[in-house]
């Protein structure tokens, strides 16, 4: 019988904190594709599979984490909603919002936001409030609000967003069989590698539920590889950083809300967060659109990067399997796109309304 997707909460019910009765607020988020990169692959002398979170529906790894956090704020009899965000998550809060009714505020750095997803969170409704400060300074006083007025905060720093977000390690599980030898991340906000790595052990052991224990789905844990951007990279500093400077805005972010958990994860897995410079990150940007037909976001591109920095080290192993999670689409952030390798605009080849001189100019010889 065929399946139709249900979003992450009905089909991993029973490793989330809900119940039959809970009311889910869901855009049928998650069962994204798991797309093997042929080139990277051949490059690295391993198996290596992008888990391409941008087919989420606010084009993001957001959702997975929002579709908890909204149901939650629902049930908490919440009537609106607060995130501070660098753009994905806003797009997201503010979709989500729309879908459970609730009235949802937004708090953005100022000038520090891609306009693609400034767009989205404008177009579902959201109050906006360009913050003099960076993201840190607007989860600050998102917090802050959550504490002392009526709205529910639903930045990562919520249980519920790591909670949905831990589905990612399900899905890849699920599509390869078992765990990969090593997964890669961006690393920003630090919510996902610490929501991955949660996910990778709760489907290693033994799992308690309400109505029973649910034997282990995996035989091992992969380990854990996260890449900060050079200029926004705390964990390598080993200290916030209190202006974060990098072009790929989604990993912004100078003093991680996860901060503890990511660490946990880098050190529990035997794994690493390092950093990559932003020509690095640009250039994996380009790779996985020309090379794998994967548009990405700037952001989610450092996790390509940082693995193509340590391949040209000797530092990655041949014959394993890599998951690499790609976090946003392209479209998000595309004006990187338009741009050439030496930083000059992209410029369509003109020519006349004529066949000929167009095959001429394609390379083509008439039949």
């Amino acid at each position: 019988m065929a399946h139709q997707w249900r979003g992450v909460i009905r089909e991993y019910a029973d490793r989330l904190p809900v119940t039959e009765a809970t009311k889910v607020i869901t855009l049928g988020e998650g069962g994204t594709p798991l797309v093997h990169a042929q080139k990277l692959s051949e490059l690295t002398g391993s198996e290596v599979y992008l888990k391409v979170e941008g087919m989420n529906p606010t084009g993001s790894f957001k959702d997975r984490g929002m579709t908890m956090a909204m149901t939650a704020a629902v049930e908490a009899g919440a009537k609106a909603v607060v995130c501070a965000s660098t753009g994905n998550t806003s797009a997201s809060a503010a979709a989500y919002a729309t879908a459970a009714g609730l009235k949802c505020a937004v708090l953005v750095p100022e000038g520090k936001i891609s306009m693609g997803k400034l767009s989205q969170a404008i177009a579902h409704g959201a109050t906006l409030l360009q913050v003099d400060g960076n993201f840190d300074n607007c989860l600050d006083i998102a917090r802050k609000l959550g504490e002392a007025y009526p709205v529910f905060l639903v930045n990562s720093v919520n249980p519920a967003r790591i909670q949905g977000q831990k589905t990612g390690a399900f899905e890849v599980v699920d599509s390869l069989g078992d765990a990969p030898d090593i997964h890669v991340l961006p690393v920003g906000n630090a919510g996902n590698i610490s929501a991955y790595w949660k996910g990778y052990k709760e489907y290693s052991a033994p799992f308690e539920t309400a109505n029973g224990t649910l034997p282990a789905v995996s035989t091992k844990t992969p380990i854990m590889w996260g890449f900060q951007a050079a200029g926004a990279a705390p964990f390598v500093a080993g200290h916030p950083i209190t202006e974060p400077d990098t072009i790929a805005t989604a990993i912004r972010i100078g003093n991680p809300a996860s901060w503890d958990t990511a660490v946990a994860a880098r050190d529990e897995s035997g794994g690493l967060i390092e950093a990559v410079t932003d020509d690095e990150i640009l250039a994996a940007h380009r790779w996985l659109s020309a090379k794998e037909g994967v548009f990405v976001e700037p952001g989610s591109a450092a996790g390509v990067a940082g693995l193509i920095k340590k391949h040209a080290a000797g530092e990655v192993p041949a014959g394993k399997t890599i998951v690499i999670t790609v976090t946003g689409h392209g479209l998000k952030d595309p004006q990187w796109a338009l741009r050439t390798e030496d930083g000059s605009d992209v410029q369509p080849v003109k020519v006349p309304n004529d066949v000929v001189t167009v095959a001429a100019e394609l390379g083509l010889e008439e039949n």
